[in-house]
């Protein structure tokens, strides 16, 4: 079984990153073949800088590793450091519609909160497609989020295996049960946001232990004192049990039993305590990964140098079902 997962280097990472992402590659890497991927070429839709964009492709390499994934066991890389995904980008761009790119909500909510909107924001989804396409992906760990994006991969594979003759595995999302999709802890109704959520909000990876401790006490609940998880009556406090689970490894209902009669006040508290414990052994980890960067780039380099090795037959098969000639000996 393959598996294939991405993440953009843009914004410091947050719980909901980990959540959705970071736990589930490092869950999934021992299932089968796994790629998971630094995608900085859709970084670049938006206004960025490049020297910003440089730290942070390297800040999530460090994250990565430190969260659990095992170069040894997963290929990690780098996007632009394999040519193939913006090759495949352009293939499957003359396959995928223009009515599906309309329809992706993420699009219209990025575009309605600029001036200007550049053309790689309307068609990134497609290179997303491409970089699942590439790798033969049986399955994708993705947060719930992206269930969109992961349609659209699955309509454009089937549409070029019909149209192409078959060329794709037609992948499958892989969702976690609890935890899928974190919110704003000042927000509640507005998921954990990389770029346009609210700082006090949100738990980034590389916060200070006394800093997660202050933003759960401050975390928006409601006027009961029920530790019970109803997302449309307490969001809150349903989101916090989310939190816990996701520190603990406990389900809702474990963490719904264990707090029982219990008050606001204890459970922040204890939120907060079971996260630092989470967070204390990756931030000391992100920091040695940090501090060695010539390490960093050469473990990069190697799963890049896997990574082409694996997509190049891919690609070479998508431009001869498409009718392209190819050059020969060279």
């Amino acid at each position: 079984m393959k598996i294939f997962s991405g993440i953009q280097p843009t914004g410091a990472k947050h719980l909901g990153n980990y959540s959705g992402g970071f736990r589930q590659y490092a869950a999934t890497q021992d299932q089968g073949t796994a790629f998971f991927c630094i995608v900085d070429l859709h970084s670049i839709t938006v206004a960025h800088d490049p020297e910003d964009l440089r730290e942070r492709t390297l800040d999530l390499a460090a994250l990565m590793f430190a969260t659990g994934l095992d170069p040894e066991r997963s290929t990690v890389f780098v996007q632009s450091h394999v040519t193939a995904h913006a090759e495949a980008a352009w293939l499957l761009g003359c396959v995928a519609s223009y009515g599906e790119l309309q329809r992706m909500t993420q699009f219209k909510d990025k575009a309605g909160k600029q001036t200007s909107v550049s053309a790689g924001l309307f068609i990134y989804p497609v290179l997303m497609v491409g970089d699942i396409l590439l790798y033969q992906t049986d399955i994708v760990p993705i947060g719930d989020d992206q269930r969109q994006h992961l349609e659209l991969t699955r309509d454009v594979a089937e549409r070029f295996n019909s149209r192409f003759g078959e060329t794709f595995t037609v992948p499958k999302g892989v969702y976690p049960e609890a935890g899928a999709r974190i919110m704003d802890l000042q927000q509640p109704e507005n998921k954990m946001s990389t770029t346009g959520g609210n700082p006090q909000g949100t738990i980034y990876l590389l916060d200070p232990p006394e800093v997660v401790r202050k933003k759960l006490k401050t975390a928006v609940t409601d006027s009961g004192r029920e530790i019970v998880h109803d997302s449309n009556e307490k969001a809150g406090i349903s989101n916090l049990i989310e939190v816990m689970t996701v520190a603990t490894g406990e389900t809702i209902a474990e963490v719904e039993k264990r707090y029982v009669g219990a008050g606001y006040g204890q459970f922040k508290s204890d939120v907060g305590d079971a996260l630092v414990e989470l967070l204390e052994p990756i931030q000391a980890r992100f920091r040695a990964l940090r501090d060695d960067s010539a390490e960093l780039e050469r473990m990069l380099a190697i799963g890049a140098a896997k990574a082409r090795e694996v997509s190049a037959p891919t690609l070479e098969k998508m431009y001869d079902r498409m009718g392209f000639t190819r050059p020969k000996g060279v």
